[in-house]
C-alpha cells in the first residue's frame, strides 16, 4: 500500500509539472493567449494590440510566408507603436501601390532564425554591449540593453523596447515591441 501511495504521488507531481510548464508557455498579448503550438500569423490575429501589424502583413502579402516553417524571430510593433509614425505614413503604406514598401518595412522587423531574449542578452553581451542583427529584408538590426531591458535600434537611429518577451510559436517567437523600427531606404 505505500508503495501505491508512493508511485500515486510521483504520478500526481510529475502530470502537475507537465500541466504548470505547459501554462507557462502560454503568455496573454493584446489580451489573448499566445499558443506555442501556433504559428506566428495565427497567434497575433487574436490580439487587441496588434490589429494594424495583422492588417499590414495581410496587405503585404506575407500572411503564407510568416506561416512557413521557419524559424522567425519577429519584432512585432503594438498598434500604438504604429500610432507613433507621423500621420498618414500607416494609411500610406497600406495603399496597393505601395506595397513593395510596406514589404519592406515588415520584413525588416524579421530576422531567420529563433533567437530567445536569452539568446538576444548572450550575443548583445558578446558583442561588447550590442549585436547586430540582420533582417529577412537584408538590412540590419543593432540589440542593445537598457537595464533588464532589450532594445532594439534601426539604421536611422529608432530605439524600440521589447515590452512583452519570448512569446513562443511552432515557427519561431515573437517579441512584441513598442517602437516600429523602419529600413534605410
Amino acid at each position: 500500500m505505500k508503495t501505491f501511495k508512493s508511485l500515486s504521488f510521483i504520478l500526481f507531481l510529475t502530470a502537475s509539472m507537465a500541466v504548470t510548464s505547459t501554462f507557462a508557455q502560454v503568455k496573454m498579448v493584446g489580451g489573448a493567449p499566445m499558443y506555442p503550438k501556433k504559428d506566428i500569423v495565427s497567434n497575433p490575429v487574436n490580439s487587441k494590440d496588434h490589429t494594424t501589424l495583422v492588417a499590414a502583413v495581410k496587405a503585404a502579402g506575407l500572411v503564407e510566408t510568416l506561416q512557413g516553417d521557419g524559424p522567425f524571430t519577429v519584432f512585432a510593433p503594438t498598434n500604438s507603436a504604429f500610432e507613433k509614425l507621423p500621420e498618414g505614413t500607416v494609411n500610406s503604406l497600406l495603399m496597393p501601390e505601395n506595397k513593395s514598401k510596406l514589404q519592406a518595412v515588415l520584413t525588416y522587423h524579421v530576422v531567420a532564425g529563433k533567437f530567445s531574449s536569452k539568446d538576444l542578452m548572450k550575443m548583445i553581451k558578446k558583442g561588447k554591449g550590442m549585436a547586430k542583427l540582420t533582417t529577412v529584408n537584408g538590412d540590419t538590426l543593432t540589440a542593445m540593453m537598457d537595464g533588464d531591458k532589450i532594445e532594439i535600434k534601426d539604421g536611422a537611429g529608432h530605439v524600440a523596447t521589447v515590452t512583452i518577451a519570448d512569446v513562443n510559436q511552432s515557427n519561431g517567437v515573437i517579441h512584441v515591441i513598442d517602437t516600429v523600427v523602419l529600413p534605410s531606404a
